[in-house]
Parts: structure tokens; sequence; C-alpha cells
């Protein structure tokens, strides 16, 4: 770039920046790049997505966006608040209040935002919100946004949850069904029961809960609201917000992401829809995704693999190093196996693991195969440390004062 047809002498500071973070986050093996996915389905048995019973690819539903598509069009073309609400979003709205029992309910183009701007809504810097130690990057961005202060208690600790409500009354708690990265289940029936004995407001992000868990374990009787996501056990793409009809309607309102979006597509919003019915009408798939659950974890303790408490489709394998992490999830998509690994600060420095995502479609051998090779790399990985331990290391004496 010039200026007045001179060179600009040096770089310029958004430029250095970004170049100084970029070789920063690539010698600490932070760098997160994108991976274009193979098309042919079965290139490599994939551990990592959240499509919990296999939606995403089935035929049924396929078709149900393709009637959508047909009869709304492709894009809902406006915002909500303009012409880009119909019926398509109305169904699925009536819908997910009769399965959770709220009044009213509004749809986000993705869980992210749904969270963010939930809490930059609805807290501003007069508000104390109390939250669980690991809440999802969206709450927190959301709350910082809303200039809210934020207290937060151990994660899934009743007694450091406790504590805070007591000195924070008339406040609001926020926490997850399930944790996305640990895959624990929170205990709502014990945080319901403190926030209605302290007046406070119970707020529960259930995007790795909806489709899965009982729905009597989040619903309008123990929480106040409730975010589920369409991209995880449905297999499809959006969020909705559930809760009372006033803070629907304030939000509606208020809210700067719903007023100023283009509206989640109809399509869309039908296919939701259609993979909630079926996902409903066919229970053999969370059958089958609970004995996938079983299968991996009796696999895993039997070749004494790191993993967590977890009884949900998220299963972590604790490995406790970044470059290590990735390493091992670099071998295991060249032997055809695709696992997230996710690195610290994602999770705490010494926590970074595999992240093994199980789902219905999953075959047994899948994950008899997947466990085993596992347990070969690992083995291998450790083998190589030992080594690099013993092996003396040699002293260069040109340098040696």
């Amino acid at each position: 770039m010039t200026v007045s047809g001179q060179p600009v002498i040096g770089l310029h500071p958004l430029t250095q920046r970004i170049s100084d973070k970029l070789a920063e986050l690539q010698a600490t093996g932070l760098l997160r790049q994108r991976h274009m996915m193979a098309t042919k389905q079965h290139a490599v048995i994939d551990f990592s997505h959240n499509d919990y019973l296999g939606l995403a690819r089935e035929p049924a539903l396929a078709l149900a966006l393709y009637a959508g598509a047909q009869q709304y069009g492709v894009g809902s073309r406006a915002s909500p608040l303009v012409s880009g609400y119909n019926q398509a979003h109305v169904a699925l709205e009536k819908r997910l209040c009769e399965l959770t029992g709220h009044q009213a309910c509004m749809l986000f183009s993705s869980g992210f935002s749904a969270n963010s701007a939930l809490m930059k809504t609805l807290f501003n810097s007069d508000d104390i919100v109390i939250a669980d130690k690991l809440v999802h990057a969206s709450v927190i961005d959301g709350l910082q946004d809303s200039g809210s202060k934020i207290r937060r208690f151990l994660h899934n600790d009743i007694s450091s949850a406790e504590r805070l409500i007591e000195r924070n009354p008339h406040t609001a708690v926020v926490t997850e069904s399930v944790f996305s990265m640990d895959g624990d289940i929170a205990p709502i029936s014990e945080l319901s029961a403190l926030c209605q004995q302290h007046d406070c407001w119970l707020i529960v992000d259930d995007a790795h809960g909806f489709g899965l868990l009982s729905s009597s374990f989040v619903n309008a009787d123990n929480v106040d609201i409730q975010v589920v996501t369409f991209g995880k056990a449905i297999g499809g793409q959006g969020a909705a917000i559930l809760a009372s009809q006033e803070v629907i309607d304030y939000l509606i309102a208020t809210c700067r992401e719903y007023i100023y979006s283009t509206a989640l597509s109809p399509a869309n919003a039908q296919l939701a829809l259609a993979a909630i019915n079926w996902q409903q009408a066919n229970p053999q798939l969370l059958t089958q995704l609970k004995a996938n659950i079983a299968l991996f974890r009796q696999l895993a303790v039997e070749n004494k693999l790191n993993i967590t408490s977890s009884t949900t489709a998220i299963q972590p394998i604790m490995i406790g190093d970044n470059h290590r992490v990735m390493a091992i999830a670099e071998q295991l998509t060249q032997q055809g196996f695709l696992v997230g690994a996710i690195r610290s600060p994602t999770v705490p420095k010494g926590q970074e693991r595999l992240r093994v995502t199980l789902n219905a479609q999953h075959q047994a051998i899948d994950i008899h195969e997947l466990v085993a090779a596992v347990a070969v790399l690992i083995h291998q990985h450790d083998n190589n440390s030992m080594q690099a331990v013993l092996v003396p290391q040699a002293v260069d004496k040109s340098v040696v004062k």
C-alpha cells in the first residue's frame, strides 16, 4: 500500500500484531486451522462431531429440508421483526414449548449467538451473575459484554454454588446441562432448589443435553430460561431460547442480535421440527447410543486409558500436553479415525485431552478399533518420553564458561 505515491515504511500496526500472534500460536502449538472434511462419508470413522443420534445424514430429514426449501425458499430474506418470521418458525417454537413446558420461544441461527445475545440483553452493569466455572465461551462473552459482575462457583460443586447464592440472593445462576469438554452432567435439581430458596433465576445452556437427556431433567418446572440447539442431537442448525412469555417479549423487543439479523431459514426450522419428531419416534437411536457409550467405557478401562467419570456421549481421554495430544490425534487420522484434540487454554493446562464423541451410528468394531489404536499410540508416546529422559544430553562445550 502506498501513501501519496510513496511506499509505506514498516508494517501497519495491525499487520504486525496479526503476524506476531500467528507466530506465537504456531510456536506454542495453539494455532487453530480449518481442515476440509472428505466428501465420502466413510473415508474416516468420525469420533469428533456432535451428531449424537446420526440425524444429520438421515435420508428422511434430507427430504424434509428439501420440502421446506421448496415451500418457503432457501432463506428468510429478512429479520424476524420485518418479514422473516413465518409459519415454519411458529410451528417449531410451538413444538419446543410443548416438549419443555415453557410459555414462549424465539429462534436463533446458532447456539453461540443465542447464549451471547441472551446474556448481554438480559443483564447490565447493575447485575451480579453466578456461573459455573466451566460454562461455555458464548456465555462468558455475553456476560462480559453486558458489563455484569460475574461470580464463578467451582465446577458442579453445590457447596461452592450455595455459598455464592446465599451471599447474592435475587440474582441469576447460569450453568450447562451437559458440559461440552468434560461430558459431565450438572446437578440441575439441586441448583434449582437453591435458586428457588434464594429467589434466583436459573438459566441452563442445554445444548448437549437436549434430545438426549430426559425431558424432565431440564424444563420449565426447574429452570427459568433454557437454551437448546439444533446442531447437536437434532443434527441440523440453529438454536432457541425458551422462557416465560414476558421474558421472550422483552428479548424480541430489545435483543440487537435478533432485531438486526436475518432470521433462521424456514427450511432449517422445518428440518429442526422434523428432526425433533423423528428423534421422538425412534427411541432405539438413544438406546444404541447408550450401548456404544457403555462399550467404549468398558474397553477404555480394560486398556487402562485415562478417562473421566462421564456417562454421556462425550468421553475425554486425558493426555496432558498440547503437542502430545495433537500428535496422537494426527496419527489417529492417518489410521482412519477422526478425534478432537482439545488443548489449553480451552481446557486448563495439564488437562489436554482427546475428546471422543460417540454416536448411535458407530459400530462395535469401530469402537474396538479406536480404543486399541489410542492405547497403542499412548504407549508409544510414553516410551518415547521415557527414552528422551534417559538419554544423556550432549554438552556444547563451546558455550561453557
